[in-house]
């Protein structure tokens, strides 16, 4: 049995034609029966480090029985001349998190994945307390289980009050070991026993993860990196997901 968990993951890899340029990481989420890969914005264009790809390549398993067999799946992020992906705004300024709508009907008719679905999403009655325990999956510097084509999975815990805009903007704070390659990650904890048994997807989606977060007058040579991480909140998929947003 594998983890449903790992199914959700993919890595992604963004070109420029057929220039590789950038490892990352991303996920898939569901609603009403429309599929979605879900990254951050910044793996898709970023303009201050003059990162442009056209497209990028995810990579799909196609045989439940034999996971060492996959195919590299090419999405072209423009179309007539405009972008294909949906990414959000708010009173901050921009969110670091885009979507990609998938055509199902040009998937493999074997392929093998797992979505997360609104039912993934936090229930607001819930309360998360801080230093809770989170898994962050994705593909560390590119790092995974190059046989069966697996993400791997790093320990968490919430560094910042959950429910609060950190300084503002809309993401809230981990405490994590991570890298390069990891930003777009899917940010989960386990779903209470009382509801775990109503979703075989047991993991509560709460943030995408972005990017490490460093403070710019520490001594490189005294001070060791803060080892904390900026993880906007998931409930931007509902907006970003939804029919009448446009791309």
């Amino acid at each position: 049995m594998i983890e449903p968990i790992l199914l959700t993951a993919v890595r992604v890899l963004t070109f420029e034609h057929q220039r590789p340029l950038t490892n990352a990481s991303g996920f898939f989420f569901e609603r009403s029966k429309r599929l979605f890969l879900v990254t951050s914005r910044h793996v898709v264009i970023d303009e201050p480090s003059n990162h442009f790809p056209n497209r990028i390549e995810i990579e799909l398993h196609t045989d439940s029985d034999n996971l060492s067999k996959s195919i590299g799946f090419s999405i072209l992020l423009y179309r007539d001349g405009k972008s294909i992906w949906r990414q959000g705004l708010d009173a901050a300024g921009g969110i670091d998190v885009a979507v990609i709508e998938i055509d199902r009907a040009a998937l493999p008719p074997t392929c093998l994945y797992r979505a997360f679905t609104p039912k993934n999403l936090l229930d607001p009655d819930y309360q998360v307390e801080v230093g809770t325990s989170l898994l962050v999956v994705g593909f560390p510097l590119g790092f995974h289980d190059t046989l069966h084509h697996m993400p791997v999975v790093r320990q968490a815990v919430i560094a910042s009050s959950y429910g609060l805009r950190f300084q503002g903007k809309g993401y809230f704070l981990t405490d994590a070991r991570t890298h390069r390659g990891t930003s777009g990650a899917p940010v989960v904890m386990r779903m209470p026993a009382e509801d775990s048994t109503e979703n075989d997807l047991a993991w509560i989606l709460l943030g995408v993860h972005s990017a490490r977060l460093d403070v710019g007058t520490r001594d490189l040579v005294l001070d060791e990196a803060l080892g904390l991480n900026c993880a906007w909140y998931a409930d931007i998929l509902m907006t970003l997901t939804s029919e009448c947003v446009s791309v």
